[in-house]
């Protein structure tokens, strides 16, 4: 059962950035990390490629913001990148100081330092990384660190449902003051209240039908803060992975970045390579380039697959650097040191979410977004890769300094009124919820992928104004359960990102329409406003 006192701080979210907020924040502080399955359980676990920050002496900030900004398209914000990218061999400095296992390298003067990967979009070696299980060393640090803090409560198996608001109930001034919580295994929900609530819910890419996300990828925050009121921007920048492994049983699993950046070639079913038709920068181009590239070459060859092959360079080497991709390999069949493996894009990251400003607050008082969830001008129309973990570091702990700073001017919320099933009953028609949620990933896949058209657009807002009339009512008759709740955020966010994408008249970073091929001259983010 719930605590149903108040906390200071309640965090959604389980991932990098919040356990680096949870972490973060004093220790006077009272705090509640809530996690939908297993605390690790989540996007950041599965991370293999690393975190990027300067370390290498030709390397320099501004050439981190430059690389960032050209894969930004235009989009990303030059001072958030600059602030990113300053903060970041700090934060990188404080895993290291909390014993997270990177991978070191000796030099010729006996002293070991950081080994440093070079992946698609960066000019120079900055990639910090744990083999090629990043993530997993990062997330499972974070997680022992977090269980042994006296003042964190972790509650796992728990999904948020709404913010609880003081105009939804009536009162002023308007802020957050906590929110509706599902506890799934006892099946019943609880109002938590709590002087300040930090969204880092992760990403939605389980809106497509092919995503490298684990199944918890639903846009929960993004939803959660539009329905309470919050701005969102620039949802229609999904990044797709370009190298996702091809194998019926291979769910969910990708072929880190890293393995271009040490050489790997993509390759046509005849062997031939490709990517130089594309871009002067070939396999080190950025994802949104070689995504399309794939998907061209795909299309345009009618076939299942391409393949990516890194079987010149030597075994040992692939083993030593790429052990737990090479062992994944070897159990679908696969031999990553000595031959191609087949590689389809997958949708991996999305770029937009809950606008905030640099100290992660969004529109609504005491309300906080990190991470994934969040739109802070990073990103832009595109990620450059191992920027995500690096922004999970850089805004948990910049949101850990401001509601520091800032608490105090919020009173713990007095009781919160009762979640009311007075009129709901349990359902005995799941297969709506499933059919439904297979029904939105197929179009969004179909119609609001890689390469965009008005007129698959236009299909697809009416296919999910008419999903979402469907589990609107659905929601408001039975009893709510995981994967209902999960369909409802999912709804939620397609319709955002198909707006978006209607909105944005032209072709840029992740973004490309055969509409408007071309770029516009005027570069600005598409910002959506709810009905308040």
């Amino acid at each position: 059962m719930l605590n149903p006192d108040p906390f200071d701080v309640v965090i959604i979210g389980s991932g990098a950035a919040g356990l680096t907020l949870a972490l973060r924040l004093p220790q006077h502080l009272q705090v509640a990390v809530l996690s939908k399955g297993p605390l690790t359980e989540g996007s950041s676990l599965y991370a293999q490629g690393g975190i990027s920050a300067v370390f290498d002496e030709q390397d320099s900030v501004e050439a981190h913001v430059a690389d960032t900004l050209e894969a930004g398209a235009g989009l990303s914000d030059a001072e958030t990148a600059r602030f990113v990218a300053a903060n970041a061999p700090g934060c990188i400095k404080w895993l290291v100081g909390n014993d997270v296992p990177f991978s070191r390298e000796m030099g010729p003067d006996g002293h070991s330092s950081l080994h440093l990967h070079r992946e698609g979009g960066h000019s120079f070696r900055r990639i910090v990384h744990a083999a090629d299980a990043t993530g997993r060393a990062l997330e499972t640090t974070l997680e022992g660190m977090v269980r042994r803090r006296g003042n964190v409560t972790v509650l796992e198996h728990c999904l948020g449902i709404d913010l609880i608001t003081a105009g939804r109930l009536g009162t002023k001034p308007q802020r957050c003051l906590g929110l509706y919580v599902l506890d799934v295994r006892a099946g019943n929900v609880y109002a938590l209240p709590a002087r300040a609530v930090v969204l880092a819910t992760g990403g939605a890419s389980k809106v497509y039908l092919y995503t490298s996300n684990p199944d918890g990828a639903t846009g929960d925050g993004i939803a959660m803060a539009w329905r309470a009121g919050c701005r969102v921007a620039n949802m229609e920048f999904n990044q797709f992975h370009p190298t996702c492994l091809f194998h019926p049983r291979a769910k969910s699993f990708l072929l880190s970045e890293a393995l271009r950046g040490e050489g790997a070639h993509l390759l046509l079913p005849d062997g031939n390579r490709f990517m130089h038709r594309f871009d002067k920068r070939e396999e080190l181009a950025p994802r949104d380039v070689v995504a399309r590239a794939i998907d061209h070459e795909m299309k345009r060859l009618g076939a299942d697959c391409l393949y990516l092959d890194i079987s010149h360079r030597d075994a040992d080497f692939v083993r030593e650097h790429f052990p737990m991709i090479h062992q994944q390999c070897q159990q679908f069949g696969f031999d990553l040191s000595r031959e191609p493996v087949p590689v389809v894009p997958a949708a991996h990251y999305t770029c937009g979410g809950v606008m905030v400003d640099p100290h992660g607050r969004a529109d609504l008082p005491g309300l906080y977004a990190i991470g994934e969830v969040s739109y802070t001008g990073l990103h832009g129309a595109n990620r450059l890769a191992s920027n995500s973990l690096l922004e999970c570091l850089v805004y948990g702990t910049a949101a850990a300094d401001d509601i520091a700073a800032r608490i105090h001017r919020f009173d713990t919320p007095g009781p919160l009124p009762p979640w009311d099933e007075s009129r709901v009953s349990d359902s005995d028609e799941q297969v709506v919820v499933s059919h439904n949620w297979d029904e939105l990933r197929r179009f969004m896949w179909d119609y609001v992928g890689i390469v965009r058209t008005n007129k698959r657009l236009e299909r697809a807002r009416r296919r999910v104004d008419l999903l979402r009339a469907e589990i609107l009512e659905y929601y408001g008759n039975f009893r709510v359960n995981a994967d209902l709740l999960e369909l409802r955020n999912l709804a939620t966010v397609a319709e955002l990102i198909i707006r978006c994408a209607q909105s944005r008249h032209e072709s840029r970073g992740l973004h490309y329409t055969l509409d408007y091929p071309e770029r516009s001259c005027e570069p600005v983010p598409t910002v959506l406003t709810p009905n308040r």
